[in-house]
């Protein structure tokens, strides 16, 4: 497992603020309390990483289904502003994790306007 994939799957796991920045989208945000805590248990959980959605090993996307809505988070790796997307994630205390958790049809809308 490379040194990524274990920052990645602590952040995850814990969503430990101390380890990276946890975002809801205001859609996910704006759901009731106990589905919030339910998508973010589902996070945590998550291990169903498989070639289609984790092509580099990286543990860095998931989409799953909660109370009959799909969800799925991503992980970029910005600077330590947040300013900047940056492609090298390996050291924690140059870049910072982004955990962004949202609606499955966000993301794909994101994704087509090239946001991530």
């Amino acid at each position: 497992m490379s040194k990524i994939t274990k920052l990645n799957d602590q952040l995850r796991t814990t969503l430990d603020q101390r380890l990276g920045a946890i975002i809801l989208t205001d859609a996910v945000a704006s759901t009731h309390l106990a589905v919030q805590m339910s998508v973010r248990e589902a996070v945590k959980a998550f291990e169903a990483f498989n070639q289609d959605n984790d092509p580099r090993g990286e543990h860095d996307f998931g989409a799953f289904e909660v109370g009959g809505e799909r969800y799925c988070w991503k992980i970029d790796y910005c600077d330590p502003v947040l300013h900047f997307c940056s492609e090298e994630p390996a050291d924690p205390d140059r870049k910072i994790r982004l955990l962004t958790l949202m609606f499955a049809d966000e993301y794909w809308q994101l994704k087509s306007e090239q946001v991530f």
